[in-house]
Parts: structure tokens; sequence; C-alpha cells
């Protein structure tokens, strides 16, 4: 019997997965390997400086636009991308996994996480780019600026922690539900930074870049692992 069109289109997506998944993270790369040669050589971007202005009254660079609270919320949004924040994400996740019984899952989740945080640690190093000067920082900040911390981290912790929650969920509107709240958290504290005026927004852009393509990466190694029985796949739906 003949496979139905919508089928034969399904099977053939899913042969392409593969090559899609490394076109998204070679891309991603290409592009910040382009921000970070720039950065490396000295050189800065038009829209790095505008937009920090941009952001500010210009009478007085210490204020934010946007009304007294906005300038609250980023300061205590922004703490959901630093290291205890990420860190206690991390362990809810990963009680989580360890209450459904799937230890091994919470382990790798545990691992990519770590991995995450100490490639940006050491790509911080490498590029040894100083922090903005251009608008009085609202938070203090002590370590370098590219790529952005907070946006690599994030990426790489929400994403994945979002793509491995949403497959034990059997509704397809509760899986775009976590989803949605992964990008948006990703999104949000990349924003954070920029507007509290700590990193460049090139630094963002990169941190997000690096952060999407390595969580991409584990989403990729976690399914081969699934498949392998390596770690626990989610309960049947």
């Amino acid at each position: 019997m003949t496979a139905p069109p919508r089928s034969r289109i399904a099977a053939a997506w899913q042969e392409l997965r593969p090559f899609q998944v490394f076109v998204a993270i070679a891309c991603a790369l290409l592009v910040f390997v382009r921000l970070g040669s720039e950065v490396r050589e000295g050189e800065s971007f038009f829209y790095d400086r505008w937009l920090l202005l941009a952001l500010r009254h210009a009478d007085d660079l210490s204020v934010p636009i946007g009304p007294a609270w906005l300038k609250r919320a980023m300061i205590d949004f922004t703490g959901f991308g630093d290291v205890t924040g990420l860190t206690l994400v991390t362990i809810a996740a990963a009680g989580y996994l360890i209450a459904a019984r799937r230890y091994r899952t919470a382990l790798f989740l545990s691992g990519a996480a770590i991995s995450g945080s100490v490639i940006g640690g050491v790509l911080k190093a490498f590029f040894a780019r100083p922090r903005p000067d251009v608008v009085p920082h609202l938070v203090q900040v002590t370590n370098l600026s590219f790529p952005s911390g907070h946006a690599l981290n994030s990426a790489v912790i929400y994403l994945t922690i979002g793509l491995i929650l949403a497959r034990s969920a059997t509704d397809r509107r509760v899986q775009r539900y976590i989803h949605g709240v992964a990008i948006f958290m990703t999104t949000g504290l990349g924003i954070s930074r920029i507007y509290l005026g700590v990193h460049y927004p090139s630094d963002v852009l990169a941190g997000w870049l690096a952060g999407a393509a390595f969580a991409t990466l584990i989403w990729t190694l976690a399914l081969s692992l699934e498949r392998r029985r390596e770690i626990e796949p989610p309960a049947p739906k």
C-alpha cells in the first residue's frame, strides 16, 4: 500500500533532520565567528553604542528609558540568568526528572549545564572584551563581556530544559507553552543585560548564537542516547 502524501512528507522531513541540525549549528557558529573576529581585532559595531544610548535619557545617561518599575523589573529578572538563578533552575529540572525516575537524563542535563558554563568562561577569557563604558551600569559586574554569559548560559539551560521537559507532555499546546517559556526566558535575559548597560548588543547576540548552537547539539545528542537507551526516554504517550 502506498503511503499517503502527508506520511511521505513527514518521513522525508525526518530523514533530513540531521542535515537541518547541521545547517542550523553551522549558521549560528559562522555568525558567531564573524562577530568574534571583529572583537578580537578591537573593532566595534555601529549598533552597539547606538542602542545602549537609545535606552537612556539623553540628559542623564544613568537613567534608563521607561517607567521606574521597568528598571526594577529588569534588575530582578536578570537574576534568573546569573549563577545562582541558573543553578536553582537546573536543580529543579533535574529534581523533576529524578522524581520521574529518569536518573540518567537528570545527570545528562546537569552535565550539559556545567559544560555550557565552562564553554562560556573559556570564550570570555579568549576574547577578553572589556565591559561597555558607554553608559553607567545599573548592576554590578566584574568579569569580561564577550560573549554574554547570561545570554549563552540561559540559551543552553532554558532551551535544553524546555526541549527535554516538553517531550514528556502529551498535549501539543503544553509542548508549545514549554517551548515558549524557554524562548521567552532566553530572549528576555539577553535584553535585560543590554537595558542595564552591562553588555553590548553584540555580546548578547553572540551569547544567543553560541548557546543556541550548543543547546541544539545537546538536544541531538540526547535524542541519539534515548534511541540507544543510554538515557531514559519519556514515558509513552
